[in-house]
């Protein structure tokens, strides 16, 4: 019996409105579960597979659900305490300074897991960015009131990890897919290619992801069709995707947005493409 879990955190190019639709083209079978860019963990929590191995370069991300594996009550209890004292613009900018002392001093924590939540459910539309230095500087969201979290939800995700064969990596994609062999099914939710000059959300860490990453990506979706994975991967609806993954099964769906400052851009077209 599967779990009443989902997402944590609000992520952009998160896939709770698309589950359907990767439900539907999910293999009936298949030996371990890859999702070298994990975000917010929708598909995951939604299919809870027995042996998976998930992956995000955002460190802090990871940290949060790797403290979530290990003691989720450390984590509520933190969330919990920041919690407690009502929130405005002086001291969401005080708790978002704590949070970046924590990612400037490498300490990954729970405390600095229960940061990281606090400030997703109080940053402007649930934006997760960094400057160059990578440090957490999306600004106020201008709302005083409601908790930020789930107590049960960080409960049952820390269950779900600890009763299955859950590997938790953090670093690139190519190497959170080493061991990708024959039979294993591996879904690829990267960021997109942007749709325009003015859509280019890539900032969730540092580096940013490149049109060489997506050329890399691309490269490694081959290699490992080649190998007998069973691939399926999610992007905007255009030219360049359809030209790194030509020859390969595209399915095409339109989509609502939720991370853009203007409701009437909200709409768009993505693919879920597969090699099956």
């Amino acid at each position: 019996m599967l779990l009443a879990i989902s997402p944590f955190v609000k992520w952009a190019g998160g896939k709770t409105q698309l589950l359907k639709h990767l439900e539907d083209l999910l293999p009936d079978t298949f030996g371990t579960y890859y999702e070298p860019f994990i975000g917010g963990g929708a598909f995951l929590f939604d299919t809870q597979p027995q042996h998976a191995v998930i992956n995000d370069i955002n460190e802090q991300l990871i940290n949060v659900y790797r403290q979530l594996k290990a003691d989720p009550e450390a984590v509520i209890a933190a969330i919990r305490e920041l919690d407690s004292i009502p929130c405005d613009k002086e001291r969401y900018l005080a708790v978002r300074q704590q949070y970046n002392e924590k990612i400037s001093s490498g300490e990954l924590d729970a405390p600095c897991a229960a940061l990281m939540i606090w400030v997703n459910k109080h940053c402007f539309n649930g934006l997760y960015r960094v400057n160059g230095k990578g440090l957490f500087n999306v600004p106020y969201n201008n709302k005083t009131g409601g908790v930020s979290m789930d107590e049960n939800n960080l409960r049952g995700i820390g269950q779900y990890f600890r009763d299955n064969d859950v590997k938790i990596m953090q670093g690139d994609f190519m190497d959170a897919c080493a061991d990708v062999k024959e039979g294993d099914f591996v879904y690829f939710d990267s960021p997109y290619v942007p749709v325009s000059d003015t859509a280019n959300f890539t900032s969730y860490t540092k580096d940013g992801f490149a049109l060489q990453d997506h050329m890399r990506l691309a490269d490694l979706f081959r290699e490992l069709s080649e190998k007998g994975a069973q691939l399926m991967l999610s992007n905007h609806n255009v030219p360049l995707v359809h030209e790194l993954y030509q020859g390969f099964n595209i399915h095409e769906m339109a989509v609502r947005r939720f991370i853009n400052s203007d409701a009437t851009k909200r709409t768009g077209k993505e693919v879920i493409i597969t090699n099956y």
